[in-house]
């Protein structure tokens, strides 16, 4: 019998979820409506956030956020490169610019001190990504935003259990976005989240993702009796609605158990991996809390026969699905069409976008998948490894 493929990011489902979604479907009220409110009350509390507002993806929350704290055009954000596509694409959507600095060889995260050397006098804000679940230098950051008086937005989306010095990632800056996207730790399908600690921030956002409104339909249509709304921005069509908070809701309470059989995983693939041609991720933080979003290899080509891609395809006809993250932005056509760079501006992304590779490490994988993954795995590496002819590349990710 042909085993099943394993799939990368498959979410955890459970009977919870499947019931709360049938609730909301015989409720009558689908749209944005009280299981929203309930969702984000909760999120927030999870995350220790004062004000916390749904919307329709993590994208979405990038780009409210950007509005909502008076990002706009003339304004550069300085980012990562190695990162999703949204993260720069919401700059651009507020009519803003984005401005890369390279990332850490280890952390994979934004280098603080190439950061600070790309601020000019047009930087408004600074927009780290906590890479993979890995919290970024939130205090280096942070003092180069206070010295030069930039906002702080936060990309979450892989970080919803990190935390920095006892802190939740999100709510460290001015604002923080969530995505809670089917491969998420927490999914609602589709949905993200806006943290911030600033009322009128949280207030902008809820107005611009639901059509400029000042009064959502739940508060409109519910028995509190109809209010009319009026119109005060060209808002967007953002909100999340009641079937996808559903979710939402039922995964909340197991993040935690989750994140441990996470933890778990990592920890398995640790000791099934060492000694093979790749550098390993570590979990080890020191000051915070890895969410552990990505297991990310990075191979070492010069002692394997296969590049990164020969790697995954001789993983796929083994059953096992993997993942990039990432292919950085400026090696992007767009972005290199547009702002005309070349693979070496930012060298040390570059050179971690030849080599990483994404195990499966959902909460979803039974022990037996988690075994099929890694003894295929080491059968593809062992079966591409040749003999060692030195260390590939500057330094190998995971080392102090």
């Amino acid at each position: 019998m042909k085993k099943r493929f394993i799939v990368f990011g498959a979410p955890r489902l459970e009977r919870a979820e499947e019931r709360e979604v049938l609730a909301t479907m015989r409720s009558g009220w689908i749209g944005t409506g009280p299981r929203v409110a309930r969702f984000e009350a909760a999120f927030g509390r999870y995350v220790g956030a004062r004000h916390a507002a749904a919307v329709s993806s993590g994208t979405a929350a990038l780009h409210l956020a950007m509005l909502a704290s008076g990002v706009g055009p003339g304004d550069e954000v300085v980012t990562t490169p190695l990162t999703f596509a949204a993260t720069a694409n919401a700059i651009l959507h507020a009519g803003a610019t984005p401005v890369f600095a390279d990332v850490d060889p280890v952390t994979q995260n934004l280098d603080p001190g190439r950061a600070a050397a790309a601020v000019t006098r047009k930087t408004r804000a600074l927009l780290p990504v906590h890479f993979a679940g890995r919290p970024c230098d939130m205090d280096a950051l942070g003092a180069i935003a206070r010295r030069r008086r930039l906002l702080v937005i936060e990309d979450a989306a892989h970080a919803i259990e990190a935390r920095w010095r006892g802190r939740a990632c999100g709510t460290i800056g001015d604002l923080g976005c969530f995505s809670f996207y089917v491969t998420k730790n927490l999914t609602t399908a589709e949905g993200g989240m806006v943290t911030t600690a600033k009322a009128s921030y949280a207030e902008t956002v809820k107005t611009l993702a639901l059509h400029g409104m000042t009064k959502d339909a739940w508060r409109r249509f519910s028995d509190s009796g109809y209010r009319h709304y009026q119109v005060v921005a060209p808002g967007f069509k953002y909100n999340l609605i009641d079937l996808h908070a559903a979710i939402g809701l039922r995964q909340l309470p197991r993040i935690e158990r989750w994140w441990r059989r996470r933890r778990a995983l990592w920890a398995y693939y640790t000791r099934r991996f060492a000694g093979l041609p790749v550098a390993l991720p570590s979990a080890d933080v020191g000051r915070g809390r890895h969410a552990l979003h990505l297991f990310t290899v990075h191979l070492d080509l010069a002692r394997l026969r296969l590049d990164r891609d020969g790697v995954m395809m001789a993983l796929f006809r083994r059953g096992v699905g993997c993942g990039v993250h990432y292919i950085a932005l400026h090696l992007q056509p767009y972005y290199r069409k547009r702002f005309g760079f070349r693979p070496n501006d930012f060298p040390v992304a570059a050179w971690i976008s030849e080599r990483t590779l994404s195990l499966p490490l959902s909460a979803a994988l039974t022990d037996g998948e988690a075994e099929r993954v890694a003894d295929a795995f080491v059968a593809v590496i062992r079966g591409a490894a040749r003999a060692p002819s030195g260390r590939d590349g500057p330094r190998r990710f995971g080392s102090a």
